[in-house]
């Protein structure tokens, strides 16, 4: 059976860069995907599908639901290992439920853990306004991302933690700190 760990986390919180470096570190195990990367890269293929997704993503805004779970059955049907990390997943209610009723209907996948990454609204801002990317890491966009991001925050941690499967870790210090953390907690898991 394949073992989910989602990780969730305010923008710039580095959930995508702590996922990247345990998927790296074990890569013979454990693989990881990006919910931002993934509709990105549809969005750089130029599709039609791409333009749809690009016209919410380059507000700030979330991409319709049906999209993004998708995307996201459809990256863990095809992993090539047993252990998935994937971040920025969920990042609504309706997100949270769809994967949790697809999850029930079938019995390959596990969700073990959503891992939360702690980080400061301020924190937040400042890291995504320094790395500044791309055309949605701007003040505006960055406010609206943190919007969409806690609205549904309090609700996404009460329905985890009613399963037993939410995990809080301080993402406010060293990345090297976080990784170790969140790897060691995972590998417990595995």
């Amino acid at each position: 059976m394949k073992k989910l760990f989602l990780i969730i986390g305010a923008p710039g919180s580095g959930k995508t860069t702590d996922a990247q470096i345990i998927a790296r570190d074990n890569a013979d195990s454990i693989v990881h995907y990006s919910t931002g990367d993934l509709l990105r890269e549809e969005v750089a293929s130029g599709s039609e599908y791409g333009k749809t997704i690009d016209s919410f993503i380059s507000k700030g805004n979330l991409v319709p639901l049906d999209i993004v779970v998708g995307t996201i059955i459809n990256a863990i049907a095809n992993a090539p290992k047993d252990v998935i990390i994937i971040d920025g997943y969920p990042r609504s209610i309706e997100q949270m439920e769809a994967l949790d009723e697809k999850l029930k209907a079938q019995n390959q996948v596990q969700l073990v853990s959503v891992i939360e990454v702690e980080v400061s609204e301020s924190v937040a801002r400042e890291r995504v306004l320094g790395r500044a990317r791309g055309a949605d890491d701007n003040v505006e966009v960055f406010n609206n991302r943190m919007q969409v991001y806690l609205t549904p925050l309090k609700d996404i941690e009460t329905f985890y933690s009613k399963q037993k499967v939410l995990h809080k870790i301080n993402g406010e210090r060293m990345i090297e700190e976080i990784v170790s953390e969140m790897e060691s907690f995972i590998k417990g898991k595995m």
